[in-house]
Parts: C-alpha cells; structure tokens; sequence
C-alpha cells in the first residue's frame, strides 16, 4: 500500500512538469501550423522569422519545465545555472563563427540594408548579390568571380548599395586650366544625356596644381545596365570633346615627337552611322545573380497571387469556390517547383 502511495505522490508531483510540457508542445505545434504549416507557399525567406520564433519558444518552454520540476529551490537554481553555463559556453566557443554570423544574417534580414540582386560594395569587394544565405552572402563579381562574404564582416563594414532602380552613375576626368569650365560642362551634361543618362550634373572636385577635376553624374533608372553605362558614359565624354576640339591630357603632357603649339593631341573623329552589335555584359558577368533575382521576383509575385485568390475565396460563393481553389492549389505547385528549382 505503501508502494502505490508512493508511486501517486510522485506522479502526482511531476503532473504540473507533464502538463507544461504537454501545453508546450501544442503551443508550438500551433503556431508551426498557423505561420508555416498553413502557407506552403512561403519560401526560405519568408520561413526564417517564424523558425526563429519556434526557437525562441522551445527555450521558454524548456526553461519553464525546469521551474516546475519536483524539486528543491537548490537544485532547480543549479538546473538554471547549468543551463545557463552550457548556453554561455556555446556562444562564447562560437561567437567568432557560426553564432555571429547567425545573429548578423538575423539582422541583416531584418535591417534588409539589400536584397538579392542589388549591387553593393563592401571595402574593397564590389558585386551584384546572388544569394542570401544564413552565415555568409553570395556576391558575383565584376569578372564573374562567386564571392562568400560572412554576414558578420558585412554588419561590421559600411555596405554601399545599389538600389535597383534610379542608381547615380558618374565618372571624374581632368582638364587644363586652358579650358575654361563654362565651356566644359555644357558639353559633359550633354555626354551623359547622349548615352541616355537622366537629370545629369557636373561637379568641380578639385583646383589641382595643373588641372581641373570634375565629375558628371547622371540618373540611371534600371540599375542592372550599371556596367555597361558607366563604360558608356566614359565613351561619351570621349567623343564629345574631341568633337569639340578638347584634349583630354594634363598641361604637363610630353611627347617625343616635334609638333607645332596648335596641333592638338586628338584622334580622328568618325561617327559610326550603324549602330553597334554589342554584347550585354551584365547578362554574362551577373548570370547567376540576374537569375537569383529573377527567381526572387517571380516567388513574391506566386506568393502575392496566393493571397489575393485567398481573399477571393472568402468573398465567393459556394459554387465558384472551387474554381478559386484549383487557382490556389495551381499556384502553390508553381511555388514549390520554382523552389525547387532554386535548391
């Protein structure tokens, strides 16, 4: 009789630990449902926040069990301590690797200082991102080199970037105090709108001890050309000053060879009547970032049909609604195979 006391009183005891844990488990089990289990639709990007939240969640839960134990206040304080210790150990073991660039891959998802298919600039590494991921980002470089910055060297670095639409595109070039600088930036603003550059602006950035550096500037409104227009405004400026009898060489230029004071340094001028049969180079060097973007957008546009068949579907009555629903089923097809795809 004694035994089976016992036995009651220590299954009793442990009841308020099960029953936490039961509860745990729903709670998270639930929301699991509700944020990822409910919308397939949801690619790896859309799921991190939600993961982080089933994280956070199991420790509380963990943490809340341990409270509850049948045990002394003794011992539940040095659960709590170990716990603790072996949560500490592990950050403090890994904090220079896989947790910071966790934590900084967390917070980069959140500041979104730039998204897949942006160009940025990180100290001396410049690209178009190709992939986002966890620890480390993807960047594809000018010379189609893949580049794994850690996300912890992109949140302790400033990040310069790119947006995708509406990006500056300038070039700086010198000139002797002989040509006066009313005369010049005329004929730059008219470079940058020649090779279809917006709202260009000259600036002068410096009174050198022999020549005059200026920069021109103009808006670019699809930034995926970025390359290509700064070549071409460089092949602009090129042209319309030689057009106009400007040399484009420093007042301390020397050359072997005896010319007279008024021959100027400038090349035959031909303009071609045929236009010319060039190769993108954005398309070859950003392949794989071109198409991460691509594959980006047309995820979140699946994802936002999805939504609004959704909200359709409540608003429809019974006997269309499962026309709406083979649309959502359709779509939601569509989504998975675009991601897998992208795996």
């Amino acid at each position: 009789m004694e035994t089976s006391d016992k036995v009651l009183n220590l299954i009793l005891s442990f009841l308020p630990s099960f029953s936490i844990l039961i509860i745990s488990v729903g709670i998270i089990w639930g929301s699991y449902w509700f944020f990822i289990g409910k919308h397939p639709e949801f690619g790896n990007e859309r799921k991190f926040p939600f993961q982080i939240l089933m994280l956070i969640l199991s420790i509380i839960s963990v943490l809340a069990i341990v409270m509850t134990l049948p045990v002394n206040t003794d011992s539940r304080d040095q659960i709590m301590s170990l716990i603790g210790i072996l949560l500490s150990g592990i950050i403090a073991f890994s904090s220079t690797n896989i947790i910071s660039n966790l934590m900084a891959g967390v917070l980069l998802r959140i500041t979104k200082p730039f998204k897949t298919g942006d160009f940025i600039k990180v100290d001396n590494f410049f690209g178009r991102v190709s992939e986002r991921g966890l620890f480390d980002t993807e960047v594809q470089s000018e010379n189609r080199e893949f580049i794994a910055l850690p996300n912890a060297y992109l949140v302790k670095n400033p990040i310069l970037a790119i947006p995708s639409s509406d990006a500056i595109v300038s070039t700086k070039l010198s000139l002797g105090y002989d040509v006066h600088h009313l005369k010049v930036e005329p004929l730059l603003i008219q470079a940058a709108r020649e090779c279809g550059l917006k709202h260009p602006f000259v600036h002068i950035l410096e009174l050198g001890d022999f020549s005059v550096t200026y920069k021109i500037s103009g808006l670019l409104t699809e930034a995926k050309g970025f390359i290509t227009a700064r070549s071409n405004l460089s092949q602009s400026i090129l042209d319309t000053l030689h057009e106009s009898g400007i040399e484009i060489v420093s007042p301390t230029f020397m050359n072997q060879r005896r010319i007279s004071e008024d021959k100027k340094i400038i090349p035959i001028f031909v303009r071609e009547t045929t236009a010319k049969n060039e190769v993108e180079a954005e398309k070859i060097v950003f392949d794989k970032a071109e198409k991460a973007e691509q594959t980006e957008e047309k995820k979140q546009e699946l994802i936002d049909d999805i939504q609004n068949l959704k909200t359709t579907l409540k608003e429809t009555k019974d006997e269309k609604k499962d026309k709406v629903k083979e649309s959502i089923e359709a779509k939601r097809k569509r989504l998975k195979a675009v991601e897998e795809k992208e795996d």
